[in-house]
């Protein structure tokens, strides 16, 4: 169930009702995973336990000692808490996408900016210290640039670019026009 306040609580009922068992006794196990990282807690519960990542992420959070997924309430936040030439090229990156495709509409979603078209997710960008993760949310939309994207870090389901990058538009249109063909 989403919830549009950030409370991860309001998972538990479902996760209780999906996987049997008192909420508690899921906290334990995660809490008995002791000090690995998060994709393992995640990778934990959805491998041996069938969770969604939505599920496992608000387990795993809540455990963390994260009541609350909201982070940022607006992109214009977000691109506030960043550095000036990370925010300039993020900025520039939506930019160059939302003239393109004026039906896109900029939100945050896992505490990050996305381009969504009703429901689904077409392209996205992380910032990290030293470059920005770009998520255009399909495999294939990736394997179909694979040429174009020559030079980059390309990862399964995203590609990296420096925090200044020279923003490449026709590549991050053609990106998206893949994506929206993808999901009509």
């Amino acid at each position: 169930m989403a919830t549009s306040d950030g409370d991860r609580t309001k998972f538990f009922p479902a996760i209780e009702k999906k996987h049997g068992g008192k909420i508690s006794q899921w906290i334990t196990r995660v809490k008995d995973l002791g000090d690995v990282k998060y994709p393992e807690q995640i990778a934990y519960l959805r491998e041996e336990h069938g969770f969604s990542q939505a599920h496992a992420n608000a387990l795993v959070m809540y455990v963390r000692g994260s009541t609350t997924s909201k982070r940022f309430a607006t992109p214009a936040e977000y691109f506030k808490s960043l550095d000036a030439p990370t925010a300039k090229t993020s900025q520039a990156i939506f930019a160059a996408l939302q003239s393109k495709f004026p039906q896109l509409e900029l939100v945050i979603a896992w505490n990050q900016p996305i381009l969504r078209v009703g429901k689904q997710s077409i392209f996205g960008v992380s910032a990290s210290k030293n470059h920005l993760t770009i998520n255009p949310f399909s495999v294939d939309v990736l394997e179909a640039h694979e040429k174009k994207l020559i030079g980059l870090v390309v990862n399964k389901h995203t590609f990296q670019v420096p925090t200044d990058w020279k923003v490449n538009a026709s590549l991050l249109q053609s990106l998206v026009r893949t994506r929206l063909k993808e999901i009509v």
